[in-house]
C-alpha cells in the first residue's frame, strides 16, 4: 500500500493551510474550514468567461501561432495543437511529413535533457530547506527535521510522474519557449502532473509580469466530461447523449473550457476569499459542439487553491558557388523554345533529331555534368551544426570536445560540464524563480494538508523556511572544497608521524562538520555537539575510572612486595613502616 494514502483526505478546495511554505507553525499540521460550494454559478458569469476566453484567444495566440506552428512541424509535431477540433477522422495518420532531417528534433532533445539533469535530476539532490542559518546537513533537531520533509519530497516526487512531466516540460520550453506543468492532489501518489499541448493553451502575466494567468480548451468525450464533473453538472445536451441506452453517444468529442488565475472578485465565482487562485471549467460552446445551441448551467467545476497549480516556465547568408554547383546554368536547343522542358529527376524531354545524328536515343540534359556531392553535403553538415549550436548542444556534448587525459577525475569531470552550462545561468534562474519555487510551494501545501509532513521542532515555530535550489556548477565546486579538506588531513597525519603536536593546529569536529555539508550527507551521520560532549565526558570518566583502578592496582602490588621483605629482627617492611620504624 502507498505510504501517503490518508482516510478522508479533501482537497485544497476544502482545506485551508494556516501558514504558506516558508512559515512554520507549532500548531496541527492542517486545519479544516468551510467548503467553498460546489454548486453551480449563474450562466451570465459563465458566458462572460467564455466571452474573456474567447478575447484573449484571438488576441493573443493567433498573433504568433503561425510561427510555432512551423516550429512544431519541423521539431516537434506531437506537442502541438493547431486547432482543438472534437471528433477528429484522421486521427493515428502521420503528423511528421516535414520532417525531411532530424537533426533539429535531436538537437532541441538533447538541450531539453541537459536542462532537466541539471536542473532536476532524480539522480541527485536538487533541493535543500533552510531555516536560518541551519540546513538540512548539520546536527540540530532542526536540521534532522528539515532532512526528514526533503527526503519525503523526494520520495513523492519518485512515486508520482513529477519528473516525466518536468521532461515533457522541458521539451516543450526549449521548442515553444513557454511549457506549462499542472499539478494536482491525487490520492494515490499525492500529487499528479499534467503538461498541456502548447496551442490548447493561453498565458497571461500579471501587474508584476509574473506568469500567473492561465487559459486553455481541450477536448474530453462524453464519458469523460461526466465522470470528471458528474451528471447532474452537465448541460442537457450531454445528459442526453451519456445517457442512450446505444451507448453510441459515450465516445462522441465535446470542447471544455479551462481557467487557472488569481482569485479576483472571489464573491461573483462563490469561491472563499482566502484562496489566492482560482480553477474553472465549462462547456465551450459552438457549432462543431454538440451542447451547441443549448443554454449552459454554469461552471462545469469551480474551486480554489491556495497555491500556484499551473506551473508556467518562459525561456529568455549561404555562397551561390553552391547553389550553382548544385542547379548550374543551362543552354539549350532553339527546338526547345516554348516547347515543354523537364530537369526533374527522372523527368523526358523530347528532341527531334536524337536519333539522326547518330547520338543515343536517350542521354542525360546536363552532358557530363555531375553535381559536387561534396559541397552539398558540407553545407548541409553547416546548417546542422547551426542548429545544434542555436539548441546550445556544444554545451551538453562535454565528452566529444573536450581531450582527456586517463588520470582525468570525476570531480574534475563534473567541474568541466558544470562551468559549459554558465552560459544557460540567465536561464536556470528564471525557472527556479518561475517554476520551481511554486513548485516547491504547491508540493509543500499539499503534503501539509494530507498529514504527510511531520511534527516540526518548537524551536522553529514561526521561522521562514528557505529553499535553496542545487546546481551542478555548486555541486562540483563543493566536491572540489570536499577535495581539499581531505588533502589537508593526509598532509597533517604525515607530519603528526614527525611531529604529533601538528595536529593541534586542526579543529577535527569543524572540518568534519564542514566535510560532510560539502557532501550534502544526511545529518544523521555527524552527531550533534551535545551527544558528542556526553560521549567524551563519559570516555573521560572511564579513563578516570580506569586510571584509578590501575594506580590501585600498583599499590596493592606494592604493599604484597614489601610484605614479603625481611627487615630482621622477625619483622617486614611493612610492619616496620607501621611501627614507625
Amino acid at each position: 500500500m502507498n505510504p501517503f494514502q490518508q482516510p478522508n483526505r479533501v482537497s485544497s478546495d476544502a482545506w485551508a493551510l494556516p501558514y504558506p511554505r516558508g512559515k512554520v507553525s507549532q500548531g496541527p499540521a492542517f486545519t479544516p474550514v468551510h467548503p467553498s460550494p460546489l454548486g453551480l454559478i449563474s450562466p451570465t458569469n459563465a458566458n462572460r468567461r467564455k466571452d474573456h476566453c474567447s478575447h484573449l484567444w484571438q488576441g493573443g495566440i493567433g498573433n504568433g501561432s503561425y510561427d510555432v506552428r512551423e516550429l512544431a512541424d519541423f521539431i516537434l509535431p506531437r506537442r502541438y495543437k493547431w486547432l482543438i477540433t472534437p471528433n477528429q477522422m484522421n486521427r493515428g495518420s502521420p503528423i511528421n511529413q516535414h520532417i525531411l532531417d532530424s537533426t533539429g528534433t535531436l538537437a532541441a532533445r538533447n538541450l531539453a535533457a541537459g536542462m532537466f539533469s541539471g536542473t532536476c535530476s532524480p539522480t541527485r539532490p536538487w533541493i535543500k530547506l533552510k531555516i536560518g542559518h541551519l540546513d538540512s546537513t548539520q546536527t540540530s533537531p532542526t536540521s534532522l527535521w528539515l532532512a526528514e520533509c526533503e527526503r519525503l519530497m523526494y520520495l513523492i516526487f519518485a512515486e508520482s510522474n513529477f519528473y516525466t512531466a518536468m521532461a515533457i516540460f522541458m521539451f516543450d520550453l526549449v521548442v515553444f519557449g513557454t511549457a506549462v506543468n499542472l499539478i494536482y492532489e491525487d490520492f494515490d501518489n499525492v500529487i499528479n502532473c499534467i503538461n498541456p499541448c502548447f496551442g490548447e493553451y493561453y498565458v497571461d502575466i500579471d501587474g508584476k509580469y509574473r506568469p500567473v494567468i492561465f487559459y486553455r480548451e481541450f477536448t474530453y468525450t462524453i464519458a469523460q466530461v461526466v465522470d470528471e464533473f458528474g451528471w447532474e453538472n452537465c448541460s442537457s445536451m450531454i445528459q442526453q447523449f451519456y445517457d442512450r441506452r446505444d451507448g453510441a453517444g459515450l465516445t462522441r468529442e465535446v470542447i471544455i473550457a479551462h481557467a487557472i488565475e488569481p482569485n479576483t472578485d472571489a464573491e461573483k465565482y462563490g469561491i472563499l476569499s482566502h484562496f489566492k487562485y482560482r480553477e474553472t471549467y465549462w462547456e465551450w460552446g459552438g457549432a462543431t459542439n454538440p451542447q451547441s445551441g443549448t443554454s449552459s448551467r454554469g461552471f462545469l467545476r469551480k474551486r480554489g487553491f491556495n497555491e500556484r497549480a499551473a506551473i508556467i516556465g518562459r525561456w529568455d547568408c549561404k555562397a551561390q558557388g553552391i547553389d550553382k554547383g548544385i542547379n548550374p546554368p543551362l543552354v539549350a536547343d532553339v527546338q526547345l523554345k516554348n516547347q515543354p522542358a523537364s530537369l526533374l529527376p527522372g523527368g523526358i524531354t523530347f528532341l527531334q533529331g536524337m536519333m539522326s545524328t547518330g547520338n543515343d536515343g536517350m542521354k542525360p540534359a546536363y552532358g557530363n555534368w555531375k553535381p559536387d556531392i561534396a559541397s552539398i553535403s558540407a553545407d548541409l553538415e553547416e546548417v546542422r551544426k547551426r542548429i545544434r549550436d542555436t539548441f546550445f548542444n556544444n554545451l551538453f556534448n562535454v565528452a566529444s570536445q573536450f581531450e582527456t587525459r586517463s588520470n582525468i577525475t570525476a570531480v574534475e569531470w563534473d567541474m568541466r560540464k558544470a562551468e559549459s552550462l554558465i552560459m544557460l545561468g540567465p536561464v536556470f534562474q528564471r525557472l527556479y524563480n518561475e517554476v520551481f519555487t511554486p513548485t516547491i510551494d504547491r508540493v509543500w501545501g499539499i503534503m501539509s494538508r494530507a498529514g504527510i509532513i511531520p511534527a516540526p521542532p518548537p524551536e522553529v515555530a514561526g521561522k521562514n523556511i528557505e529553499v535553496k535550489f542545487s546546481s551542478l556548477l555548486e555541486i562540483s565546486q563543493n566536491a572540489a572544497q570536499a577535495g581539499s579538506i581531505e588533502r589537508m588531513f593526509q598532509v597533517t597525519g604525515q607530519i603528526a608521524g614527525i611531529d604529533p603536536a601538528a595536529t593541534d593546529n586542526l579543529d577535527f569536529d569543524m572540518a568534519l562538520d564542514i566535510y560532510s555539508s560539502l557532501l550534502n550527507n544526511s545529518p544523521r551521520i555527524i552527531r550533534s555537539p551535545a551527544q558528542l560532549t556526553a560521549i567524551r565526558q563519559a570516555r573521560q570518566q572511564q579513563q578516570q575510572a580506569a586510571q584509578a583502578a590501575q594506580q590501585a592496582e600498583t599499590m596493592t602490588k606494592a604493599g604484597v612486595n614489601a610484605s614479603q621483605i625481611d627487615v630482621g629482627g622477625g619483622q617486614n617492611l611493612v610492619q616496620k613502616m607501621m611501627a614507625g620504624g
